[in-house]
């Protein structure tokens, strides 16, 4: 037995125990963890320094840099998502559409944890707390593998977290970590069918199709973040330039930043030089149609057909012209990832008509889509943003990690 199997054992049976126990010991559990990351904070920050060190020696980005590093406030926001998580109701063990079928039985479906989940990701070190809070909190264990950018990082965090739940009563095993992360670990994982129930990789476009086309066990897939901002000709002008500013630049990393702003033509004379001296205060890289650069001249890169397939994570924008709510719709629908999508427009009947037809897991109207997360929708934390359509989409909270299972209740029926 290889010892990521030997993992994958000791979490399946973590995962029983963990799955019928009482919504009372499992919030202990996640207050205790709580707790734990907060009095640990400085040993947490010492291994994080160790990490972005590497990083920084290897020529990270400051963008991917922020994504790393953390600091006292991100891990006193880390401890309060947790406690967001405590205040929700437990999703497990609610029995709902009870129907007395016409021989007496009575049938009805009941929430259960969907087992144990194994999580790829990058250098997210605060994924790796989300992910157990929320598997925990759902009745799941989980199986780890973070990227060797946050390693230490990773493995400080995990080691606090078996302490405290071990100190709640639960096996430590609920929340187990992958030390090796070579890519062998990260192909026995896509295919540790015998233990794990579900896989979901959360990173990169390269990170994500690998999982989907080489794991053998179910995945769920969450997308790249190709997002837009398209701005109608009935926009309010300095309501435009805030929501494309703060999707762009509050934090260009993350996957609900856009990528490609849509400018109705009829407004773009006047609303690109105004959105381009907002960016210009961030140093925004513009890349633009030849209409774009026509308007705004040589300091914008003529774009090129790949730029509008590209998830910068930086703070680079392409930029669109076009005729209307038609094509700007037929845009997203082509080069959009399927994330997040806004419209800005002061016209109810094209909000609308954006709500209905754009294919995306979050659409706004007037709004910046980086609160498609977890937290800003309510749900405490989020293991990820699914793309797909199948079981989950959107922001994965609690009720995303679980099943269901019929029960049915009889008084001696037999089958004919």
């Amino acid at each position: 037995m290889t010892a990521l199997e030997m993992k994958g054992c000791a979490a399946k049976k973590a995962s029983c125990i963990l799955g019928i126990a009482g919504e009372t010991q499992k919030n202990l559990a996640l207050t205790k963890i709580a707790e734990a990351l907060m009095q640990n904070c400085g040993e947490i920050l010492a291994e994080n320094q160790k990490d972005l060190k590497l990083a920084e020696d290897n020529g990270m980005s400051a963008s991917l840099l922020d994504r790393l590093a953390l600091n006292r406030k991100r891990i006193e926001g880390i401890a309060d998502g947790i406690r967001k998580v405590i205040a929700l109701d437990d999703p497990i063990g609610t029995v709902s559409e009870m129907k007395t079928r016409p021989n007496g039985l009575i049938i009805g479906k009941k929430t259960v944890p969907l087992g144990v989940i194994g999580i790829i990701y990058e250098a997210r070190p605060n994924v790796t707390v989300d992910a157990a809070v929320l598997c925990l909190k759902s009745g799941n264990a989980v199986i780890l593998r973070g990227g060797k950018e946050a390693f230490n990082s990773n493995k400080v965090m995990v080691s606090i977290m078996r302490d405290a739940i071990k100190a709640a009563g639960l096996p430590e095993d609920c929340i187990c970590f992958v030390e090796d992360v070579s890519r062998d670990s990260a192909r026995e994982l896509m295919n540790l069918t015998q233990y794990l129930d579900v896989l979901i990789p959360r990173g990169g476009a390269g990170l994500i199709r690998a999982v989907v086309e080489n794991a053998r066990v179910p995945v769920i897939e969450t997308g790249i973040g190709i997002c837009h901002v398209y701005v109608d000709d009935s926009a309010d002008y300095s309501m435009a330039v805030d929501i494309i500013f703060n999707a762009k630049c509050s934090r260009p990393s993350v996957c609900n930043a856009i990528e490609t702003a849509l400018v109705s033509e009829s407004i773009a004379n006047k609303l690109l030089p105004d959105m381009k001296l907002k960016l210009d205060t961030k140093n925004v890289e513009l890349r633009g149609c030849e209409m774009t650069v026509s308007i705004l001249g040589d300091s914008v890169i003529p774009a090129k057909d790949s730029d509008y397939r590209t998830e910068f994570g930086d703070y680079i924008l392409a930029v669109k012209v076009v005729p209307g709510i038609k094509e700007a719709i037929e845009f997203i629908n082509t080069y959009g990832s399927g994330h997040s999508e806004s419209i800005v427009t002061g016209s109810y009947e094209n909000a609308q008509r954006f709500l209905r037809e754009v294919d995306a897991a979050a659409v706004y109207v007037n709004a910046s889509t980086r609160f498609t997360d977890g937290f800003e929708f309510g749900l405490g934390a989020e293991i990820g943003i699914s793309t797909q359509k199948l079981h989950a989409r959107g922001p994965m909270g609690l009720e995303q990690l679980t099943s269901s299972k019929f029960i049915i209740y009889g008084n001696g029926q037999i089958r004919q």
